[in-house]
């Protein structure tokens, strides 16, 4: 068992309001840090929960979705069970629409991918042919893009057991990115890798083998930003660019396309946030406009390394993490956009594990703010835990 190395520091002012919210001997996470695992009323907290921690899921290996009932002692209650997930992102699990009593997540059928709907009360579900990736805030519609084809190129992201048909294919005319009606089932391919390849072609692309990555819709579900990624068959690093369309498949633009593009969410408005290279400033926390060409640097004095970022519900806030820095600890932090302020919330000991079954903290946000939960191996086995904001803010 790994002891906990973590040292109580005054000066992280949220040191001593972690509060966990599941426990050993199973480990449990929720995965991305771009979903609020908080459904609407604030009571219950969905998680996966999971047998081991030490090694890459195979497409035989189950792991249970449950709800955490934070009025009740944090009480585990299982929900249904899923064979297609990974560390990074779990099942890709999370609240459908603004009610409270539907879930949607990842699983496998007859040797397929495909994505449940699963309501709380009932049991019901309905199965849809696709597995999803972002969803629309009011879940009208969803994302999906081609998950054996990720677990190919980037191990950690994507799920196994099934072949991609366009592995030996560089830029396929017919695979990228699929829309899903949520309602009546139906999919599309609203994007192919081919078209991406040949939009404001880049002398990279020659040779590349591309994909699609990190899908978000906008908070006003009408535009949906994703990471274009390509690299060289030889070459253990891929080259990103960041790319927004609107739900309907059109009005494609490219916000960011100089080498590199790594974690980024959208906040109010058609803004979105995104640690990314820029060859005039260096690396760094970048504003971006929708579908203009301004872009704002953020943070330029508080951070030189990148983190996992998302805004605020109200927007004023950012909420990001380190990789492990000295001594293996990893950092959550808060940055206050209109004030430049950075604070240190918790400084946590981080298990040293292989990339792709790492245990980042993805800080998530809960509805109002008020909240943080995230993923943790610091008291030796992974964990999810709670961090009381409200006398910060």
């Amino acid at each position: 068992m790994h002891q906990n190395t973590s040292t109580s520091l005054a000066f992280f002012p949220a040191q001593d309001r972690i509060t966990p919210l599941t426990s050993g001997p199973k480990h449990h996470f929720f995965g991305y840090y771009d979903k609020s695992p908080w459904d609407p009323s604030g009571r219950w907290v969905l998680a996966l929960e999971v047998d081991f921690m030490d090694r890459a899921p195979s497409e035989h290996d189950r792991a249970t979705i449950g709800l955490i009932d934070t009025a009740d002692h944090n009480q585990w209650t299982p929900l249904a069970t899923t064979s297609t997930w990974n560390w990074q992102q779990g099942c890709m699990l999370q609240w459908l629409g603004q009610k409270g009593d539907e879930i949607i997540f990842n699983d496998r059928r007859d040797g397929r991918f495909i994505s449940r709907i699963y309501n709380i009360h009932t049991g019901k579900e309905k199965l849809l042919e696709q597995p999803i990736y972002g969803v629309s805030p009011n879940g009208d519609y969803a994302i999906s893009t081609n998950f054996a084809r990720l677990h190919h190129q980037r191990p950690g992201y994507g799920y196994a057991g099934v072949v991609d048909p366009w592995m030996d294919q560089y830029a396929p005319e017919d695979d990228g990115l699929y829309r899903i009606d949520l309602c009546t089932g139906r999919f599309d391919l609203m994007l192919s890798l081919a078209e991406a390849a040949v939009f404001e072609r880049m002398p990279a692309f020659e040779g590349r083998i591309h994909r699609f990555n990190h899908v978000q819709i906008s908070r006003d579900g009408e535009r949906i930003a994703f990471l274009h990624r390509y690299r060289a068959p030889s070459e253990p690093c891929h080259q990103t660019r960041l790319l927004t369309i609107s739900r309907n498949g059109d009005q494609l633009w490219r916000l960011s396309d100089h080498e590199m593009v790594s974690h980024y969410d959208w906040g109010p408005g058609q803004k979105l946030i995104a640690w990314a290279r820029r060859h005039e400033s260096g690396d760094g926390y970048y504003l971006f406009e929708d579908r203009t060409d301004l872009i704002t640097p953020v943070g330029r004095d508080a951070f030189d390394d990148d983190g996992h970022c998302s805004f605020s519900p109200d927007g004023k806030m950012i909420l990001t993490d380190t990789y492990p820095c000295s001594k293996s600890h990893r950092r959550v932090i808060l940055y206050d956009i209109n004030g430049s302020e950075r604070t240190d919330l918790v400084e946590l000991f981080s298990i040293p594990m292989a990339d792709a079954l790492r245990c980042d903290l993805h800080p998530r946000w809960n509805r109002d703010g008020k909240q943080i939960c995230i993923d943790s191996t610091h008291e030796g086995t992974r964990q999810m835990y709670s961090i009381d904001l409200e006398p910060l803010r």
